[in-house]
């Protein structure tokens, strides 16, 4: 289905503009309703195949019944955690969004992102400016999800029916933190704390009979992910809930400790060297680090909020979702892209970042890292359109699940042809074809490959000289992303 396709869908979810009983459903559920005949239902090794079989189904079942998809509500409702001691920042109850899928056995709980705040000056200017991060006293009655998070199979093609947790980023400490508000706290850091309410509180949502817990984030919430995966695991473990296969999904949180292209001041948040400001934010948040890492890294323990440091000592599977030009990375390096021309200094740095973050990745087993300038992926509505040697991430993952279905069963290698260690080769930002589109900041124009480098100031010839090949035959190689 096309995305507006996937947007004709959308307009229907439930409770946005009650349609009077009688509107004639959209051309598009009309056009599906008039080609039912042709659909054709895949029975061949439905076991392995499950999503794919019940997406035909809930296919075949809206083209025979378009009004029923009026009545899917596609929405997530809020709820406080049944802990009121368990807060956001400011002292107001910290919560989740629930969307129930009652047939389904798999949960995905999702960690949202939103950098961080480490001392009582830039928290008390982030409670000014992004209060939403810091207190619930504003949060709206429903989300609707997207990317991962959506209940439509055309946006989300393994993961839509399953039951979707989205839990709001109010504790700005990287999901880490266990501290209370008290008179000597003017704030509360409990990010750990709210994750492990939160799979409390759905264990009484029908949790208690999952087969498999998807834990998920982008940015901070993707470093949370792997800081926290293990111990949602040993916490149901320890409830008794010893048979839910608990599996981290981190996106876009696999930041590098290296040097900054610039060195600055540790003033804000956007400025301050990545070390710096976890080692002053672990401080002020009284931040948790899983104990196998605590152990590693003893009176260091900055060193856990770093995925390549970490990800050694994680017990559970992590799937690693990484562009190779992080957008956040390269911002708390000082390279800062706003349109006018980057020098030379600053270009090699970009390269090197790429370089830099290929390496630590090269042992990740499961990851899916496209050589693009962007930060986060998951939640996008285009997340189904990157490919990295021909694989998008949902097929990606959808060959995780089965290695790891397959591995439960007789410890094999993952299936033939179903890759899950995909990382671009080639050396530029954007030298993928499949990236995201960029956008010129000034004029909000789409650029092309060749556009975005000149823009950036790339010199071909000289590009080529240093490669040793003819400028047109670089040009080719970059416009088709070889």
């Amino acid at each position: 289905v096309t995305l507006s396709g996937a947007l004709g869908a959308r307009k229907f979810r439930g409770g946005r503009n009650p349609q009077p009983r009688r509107a004639l459903p959209s051309a598009h559920y009309r056009d599906r309703a008039e080609t039912t005949e042709s659909f054709s239902l895949d029975f061949t090794a439905v076991e392995e195949n499950m999503d794919n079989f019940m997406t035909q189904v809930k296919n075949l079942a809206q083209s025979l019944y378009p009004c029923s998809a009026q009545k899917l509500d596609y929405d997530m409702k809020l709820h406080f955690l049944e802990n009121t001691s368990v807060t956001c920042n400011d002292g107001t109850p910290a919560g989740y969004y629930l969307k129930e899928s009652k047939g389904s056995r798999r949960w995905l709980i999702f960690l949202e992102g939103g950098w961080y705040c480490f001392n009582k000056e830039n928290c008390n200017s982030r409670y000014e400016t992004m209060r939403r991060l810091m207190s619930s006293s504003n949060w709206p009655q429903t989300k609707t999800g997207t990317g991962i998070l959506s209940s439509l199979p055309e946006e989300n093609p393994h993961w839509w029916n399953a039951n979707m947790v989205f839990i709001p980023y109010c504790s700005s400490d990287v999901w880490s933190g266990a501290t209370p508000k008290t008179d000597q706290n003017d704030y509360a850091f409990m990010g750990s704390l709210i994750i492990k309410e939160v799979v409390k509180d759905l264990l009484t949502k029908g949790l208690d009979n999952a087969k498999i817990l998807l834990l998920a984030g982008s940015s901070a919430g993707g470093t949370g992910v792997l800081l926290n995966v293990d111990s949602v695991s040993e916490l149901l473990e320890e409830l008794g809930h010893t048979n839910i296969q608990v599996r981290g999904l981190s996106d876009s949180g696999w930041f590098l400790d290296n040097k900054q292209y610039r060195c600055t001041d540790c003033v804000d948040t956007i400025n301050c060297a990545p070390t710096e400001v976890i080692k002053r934010g672990i401080k002020y948040w009284a931040g948790v680090v899983p104990e196998r890492c605590r152990q590693a890294y003893e009176g260091k323990e900055w060193n856990c909020f770093f995925g390549y440091k970490v990800y050694p000592t994680i017990k559970r599977p992590v799937f690693i979702v990484q562009w190779l030009f992080d957008e956040a990375q390269l911002t708390v390096d000082n390279i800062h892209l706003t349109g006018q021309p980057v020098q030379e200094g600053q270009w090699r740095y970009i390269q090197n970042l790429g370089t830099e973050l290929r390496n630590t990745l090269k042992d990740v087993p499961a990851m899916f890292a496209p050589a693009c300038l962007s930060h986060e992926f998951i939640t996008r509505n285009y997340w189904t359109d990157v490919q990295v040697k021909g694989t998008s991430l949902p097929r990606a993952l959808h060959c995780w699940d089965r290695s790891l279905q397959e591995n439960s069963r007789n410890n094999k290698s993952p299936p033939k042809g179903c890759p899950v260690h995909l990382i671009d080769s080639c050396p530029w930002p954007h030298c993928n074809p499949t990236c995201p589109t960029i956008r010129d900041q000034s004029t909000g124009q789409e650029m092309n490959v060749i556009q975005f480098l000149m823009h950036m100031g790339f010199d071909v010839q000289k590009m080529a000289h240093q490669q040793g090949m003819d400028p047109s035959k670089l040009l080719g190689m970059l416009s088709s992303g070889s």
